[in-house]
């Protein structure tokens, strides 16, 4: 049973996104005493403060770690995207302190199975899609890497006879590690560069994103692409039943809502899910076909004046832009992209946009000035023009808008500097979309 009831407990990562905040509303009414430490500040993160401030047993260190919250504590709860070799994770590990993360220490206590969706692109997209399959099947939850859902709080709701659906990051994945457990169903959707900038190197990388079916059984389910490299040294791996995805497994006649090749492949993955868990044909057809998408992901907004409005601020590697340029064959495209490093190469991307764009504009960023490196090194000779701002951005594309145009907000990039976050990023999107005239 979970109890930890007058337990000292130190969160590192409050955020901003609602996981953090949840968690630490959820362990405060359990009876925990916390240390909230994060190293935003005050200010920054004054959204999520306010909801906690008064809590009694809940004090804040803000705009800094200390080392003596991590000794001296019945357990760490480490929010995802903590550096890997973190002085203060060390500390409480040198001390014999469990260090936990959200959704695996949730998936410790957790009675029912479990549907764990990981990939470099596309794993929203198919957990969403799942949860959409097995809601009707029977009662069902939908967590991990969602905005505004803490996972851990789950563990007083769930039953036996309930699913729970898992989106999976890399990040969130090393708990899993440590936990030495994986869901009872896995799904990888693809493995792509990315977060290169946290992990130095792509073992690293691939390692996390591992632990998903490491510690599964003969009894447990490993879904892997047919047409990923990376997917035949898992399916060595494995020690669960290996099924396998691809494109084709679609039927050509279903009339899907969302767009793209890519989206073909999230809908195969979801439809192993469906029949593993024996959801009727019809019931599925009729699931996926009504299916809408996911916000952020090639999220249609708004027709303007013949010019249709996408955004796609989910895309941060070059190969999501590449899936999203791919939806639009034959149609005039004026790309918004550019943003913050991770480390990755724009080499494929630059070759793509020669091909598919009629013009695009840049947000400031290194990863800009990588892009534009390699723009410049096939040759690109379409209309390129900068911004300093989303505003900017919009001033612009309003001498190269024409109707008929597709104008695709697929950046590429993360958004550190100019946005709070991606979520933020789609949002000022939209609100300047639907106030362009």
């Amino acid at each position: 049973m979970f109890d930890v009831k007058n337990k000292k407990i130190t969160v590192m990562g409050l955020g901003l996104l609602g996981r953090g905040l949840g968690d630490v509303k959820f362990l405060a009414k359990q009876g925990a005493k916390l240390i909230v430490t994060d190293l935003k500040t005050e200010k920054m993160l004054a959204q999520s403060v306010k909801q906690i401030k008064n809590l009694p047993n809940v004090k804040l260190v803000l705009g800094k770690h200390r080392l003596l919250d991590f000794k001296n504590k019945d357990y760490i709860l480490k929010a995802a995207g903590v550096p890997l070799n973190s002085p203060f994770i060390k500390t409480a590990k040198n001390n014999k302190i469990p260090v936990k993360m959200d959704e695996s220490w949730f998936a410790n206590y957790c009675p029912c199975p479990i549907i764990g969706i990981t990939g470099t692109r596309g794993k929203t997209t198919t957990s969403h899609l799942i949860y959409e399959l097995v809601k009707n099947l029977k009662k069902s939850f939908l967590a991990g890497n969602v905005v505004g859902v803490a996972t851990l709080p789950l563990i007083k709701k769930v039953k036996e006879n309930n699913l729970v659906v898992l989106e999976l990051s890399s990040w969130q994945l090393q708990g899993w590690h440590d936990e030495k457990i994986s869901p009872h169903i896995a799904v990888i959707t693809n493995i792509y560069p990315d977060h290169m900038n946290y992990y130095k190197t792509m073992d690293k990388y691939v390692n996390d994103k591992k632990s998903i079916y490491q510690y599964q059984s003969s009894k447990d389910y490993l879904i892997l692409n047919k047409n990923n490299p990376y997917s035949k040294q898992f399916a060595k791996e494995a020690k669960s039943k290996v099924i396998w995805f691809s494109v084709q497994d679609v039927p050509k006649n279903w009339q899907l809502k969302i767009k793209g090749q890519h989206n073909l492949e999230n809908v195969a993955a979801s439809l192993k899910v469906a029949k593993i868990l024996k959801i009727s044909q019809p019931q599925v057809k009729k699931v996926i076909e009504n299916f809408k998408g996911v916000e952020g992901r090639l999220e249609f907004v708004r027709q303007y004046k013949g010019i249709n409005f996408y955004n796609d601020t989910t895309a941060t590697t070059p190969e999501a832009v590449m899936a999203a340029l791919n939806s639009f064959p034959g149609e005039n495209i004026v790309l918004l992209a550019g943003g913050s490093d991770k480390r990755i190469k724009y080499s494929q991307l630059a070759k793509l946009i020669k091909q598919k764009v009629k013009a695009v504009i840049l947000l400031e960023g290194m990863a800009t000035q990588k892009l534009v490196s390699q723009l410049k090194k096939v040759k690109f000779d379409k209309t390129m023009v900068f911004a300093d701002s989303l505003r900017e951005a919009f001033k612009q594309a309003k001498y190269i808008l024409q109707p008929g145009d597709v104008f695709l907000f697929s950046p590429g990039a993360t958004s550190f500097g100019l946005f709070i976050n991606e979520y933020d990023r789609g949002e000022q999107f939209k609100k300047m979309v639907n106030n362009f005239k």
